[in-house]
């Protein structure tokens, strides 16, 4: 995949605070959030044991997701675990908004 791609993911009015979504790339799943108005991305894929992250709690306020796994928490905004058994990060990718429509950068 050329570096820089960027992939359509769904119009804003489609992810309201509190919402995700999972949208897949190539072999990868990444989740679009919606913490407060601020849209993130995240690799859906724990870093511990590569469970889906998505399947466990969201906490839009906190902007967390917790793997239903083993209990790791990572944060959103930088894919960093705040407590153990992860401790490496998990991959997150930038976020454009633009004329309303929600776009994904993946290199």
């Amino acid at each position: 995949m050329p570096s820089d791609t960027i992939i359509d993911v769904c119009p804003l009015s489609e992810l309201p605070p509190g919402a995700h979504k999972v949208v897949e790339v190539d072999d990868l799943e990444i989740a679009v959030v919606n913490c407060g108005g601020e849209i993130l991305a995240i690799e859906d894929r724990c870093s511990h044991d590569d469970g889906i992250l998505f399947e466990g709690s969201f906490d839009a306020e906190r902007c967390t997701v917790e793997c239903p796994r083993h209990g790791s928490v990572f944060d959103l905004r930088t894919g960093n675990p705040l407590n153990l058994p992860a401790y490496q990060p998990v991959d997150t990718f930038p976020v454009l908004v633009e004329d309303g429509l929600i776009k994904l950068e993946v290199d």
